[in-house]
């Protein structure tokens, strides 16, 4: 058994994406093909939306023990696969970049069911996740020092699943908060009348199944494994994890996390073509088979905790480079420009 980890993994590399984007670019130019948008999962959201509502009707004269058994089997389920649904039109991917209002309006549709305003607000700090990945102060999705000390027991890593949504939604308004624009105050809006329609119409167990389906869906519950699994470190030397397993037919093929992060602009059911066209890319990166046995070594495995992702100084980046590198540029014009100008003043 190892010892429990006191500080994050630190790196002193650059992410492996971009590299290995280059790379499968360079010998299959045919990738590009499948860059661009899918507008068929519209109506994977349109049909989870349905049965939501649906569902929030037909449990508003339930017991309180069929509802808490639906909220959380049913709701749960579909509030998380509509959450990561969000993710996809965060890089949107439903109707492309040159339709925002679309993926816009879809995004708010979308979110409905899941009783709290979130998918202006993941789109505006997800991007961060993928320009800095694991760079420290940057990423959103990774956790804080304060968070790693306090969740690091059994029973804290029991408590870090459970808390998965609140610190998921609020670390990054916390950590690295950024000034509230008009589309996140629309999204509110929206969802707030449809939460008092619900509530309203149908009473107040019906909104309970909503609510709280998303706060149990995106905790302790199966699907959450791919809060852990994607990021966490259980092999040394790899930061990402893919999982091609049957539940990512109902969660927009976020296992395929690996492919997506090395082409975040090609949409999720396309996903699985990227590992056949490159398998050499793929085949040999450790990845998870089950979620579930994710979340069982996570909190029974005593080196694993808040503390097993890696960590990058922003020095390390290549953005970083890019940036010092014309800086230093800059400074060198500069002072040849000044050494001309001196010489025209001697001369």
């Amino acid at each position: 058994m190892g010892l429990r980890r006191e500080d994050f993994i630190w790196e002193y590399t650059d992410e492996p994406h971009a590299s290995r984007r280059r790379e499968i670019l360079a010998k299959y130019p045919q990738m590009k093909k499948l860059f661009g948008y899918d507008w068929r999962i519209s109506l994977q959201f349109c049909a989870t939306v349905v049965i939501q509502v649906f569902m929030a009707y037909m449990v508003r004269n339930m017991s309180w023990t069929e509802l808490f058994i639906l909220t959380y089997v049913v709701s749960g389920t579909l509030n998380h696969s509509l959450s990561v649904g969000l993710h996809e039109l965060s890089h949107n991917l439903a109707f492309g970049p040159h339709r925002p209002l679309a993926n816009r309006l879809l995004g708010y549709f979308a979110n409905l069911p899941m009783g709290v305003p979130a998918f202006i607000t993941f789109k505006k700090y997800h991007r961060d996740h993928h320009k800095y990945l694991a760079v420290d102060g940057w990423d959103p999705d990774l956790p804080t020092r304060i968070e790693a000390k306090m969740f690091s027991s059994t029973l804290g890593k029991i408590l870090y699943v459970g808390l998965l949504p609140i610190t998921y939604s609020l670390r990054p308004i916390l950590v690295m908060p950024k000034k509230i624009d008009i589309l996140e105050i629309q999204n509110l809006v929206i969802q707030l009348t449809f939460d008092f329609l619900i509530y309203y119409f149908l009473g107040y167990k019906s909104l309970f199944y909503l609510v709280i389906g998303t706060l149990l869906g995106l905790g302790f519950h199966p699907i959450s494994g791919h809060f852990i699994a994607e990021h966490y470190v259980f092999i040394k030397g790899f930061e990402t994890y893919s999982y091609y397993g049957p539940l990512n037919l109902i969660t927009f093929n976020v296992g395929y996390h690996n492919e997506h992060h090395d082409f975040p602009n090609i949409p999720c059911w396309r996903l699985p073509e990227v590992r056949k066209i490159a398998p050499e890319f793929y085949d040999n990166l450790p990845c998870h088979n089950s979620w579930i046995k994710v979340l069982y070594d996570f909190i029974t495995c005593t080196e694993m905790g808040p503390y097993s992702r890696i960590h990058r100084d922003y020095k390390v980046t290549s953005e970083y480079a890019i940036i010092n590198k014309n800086k230093n540029v800059q400074v060198i014009r500069d002072s040849l420009s000044n050494d001309i100008v001196s010489e025209k003043k001697i001369e």
